[in-house]
């Protein structure tokens, strides 16, 4: 049988390389990290297991990293591509350095959308093939104000768009065989953002690799590996943004605002 080629990025470490060692008894692949040393023995490791592994070091936070893989793409042999590198940047946006902006949102969220981009016309071509996004919980945080979470303005602001950009491509792509998938995990005992693997809530990465997998098997295009009721929390989110829409789309202001032609007293 003919074994998928996956590209994974961000596949170093953690929720990355977990995907691959899960992945290894059906694909070989192209793993993409800034690390090449770490790549190197996750690739011996997959190649003693009888798996082909391509190496492609790239930091996807610049734009020559994101041009080096998205070239790699335009090849059209990837059947399933995994975009899973991120940064979690976290810091007030006072505090955070203007040259840092770009390299965080393009590592959080452009760099998702320019891959899935490069990827797509080879799997149209091939009438097959699957992209995986991997977001974040956070992504539907921007209305709270829990102390727990961390400064994550920029964060948010690259997830919450990665969350749209999947959900949107899902739709776009419905009459063809191309799957998308948007994964939201939690806290994950990774060392994503400094580690996280002492904290008692923290999933693993094998179980939100896992729990994506499945979520693939089940037709899932938003998977929240820690959710148990999903069907009917979506089910919720879904109505709020047709209220939002239906509600908001009138060619008149609300009430609330008063004659659109009065002027405010004094």
């Amino acid at each position: 049988m003919s074994r998928t080629l996956a590209l994974i990025t961000g596949a170093s470490s953690g929720i990355g390389a977990a995907y691959a060692r899960l992945l290894a008894a059906d694909c070989d692949f192209v793993l993409v990290a800034r690390r090449a040393d770490r790549l190197s023995a996750l690739a011996d490791e997959l190649r003693a297991a009888g798996v082909a592994v391509e190496v492609l070091p790239a930091d996807l936070g610049n734009h020559d990293g994101l041009t080096s893989v998205t070239k790699r793409l335009a090849a059209g042999d990837v059947r399933l591509l995994i975009s899973n590198a991120g940064d979690g940047g976290y810091a007030p946006l006072a505090e955070v350095a203007p040259e840092e902006i770009d390299r965080l949102l393009t590592l959080n969220g452009v760099a998702s959308i320019q891959l899935a981009r490069a990827a797509l016309p080879g799997m149209l071509t091939a009438g097959e093939g699957t992209i995986v996004t991997v977001a974040s919980l956070l992504a539907f945080s921007a209305g709270q104000s829990n102390p727990h979470m961390p400064p994550r303005t920029i964060y948010n602001a690259a997830k919450a768009a990665t969350v749209a950009f999947t959900r949107t491509l899902a739709h776009e792509l419905a009459d063809t065989p191309i799957r998308t998938q948007v994964v939201c995990p939690g806290i994950v005992a990774t060392e994503f953002a400094g580690g996280y693997g002492n904290i008692p809530s923290a999933m693993t990465a094998e179980g939100v690799a896992g729990a994506s997998l499945a979520g693939l098997r089940l037709g899932e295009t938003i998977c929240v590996p820690g959710l148990e009721d999903q069907t009917a929390a979506l089910d919720a989110f879904l109505a709020a943004e047709d209220a939002l829409l239906a509600g908001g789309n009138r060619p008149t202001p609300a009430a609330r605002y008063g004659h659109p032609h009065t002027q405010p007293t004094r």
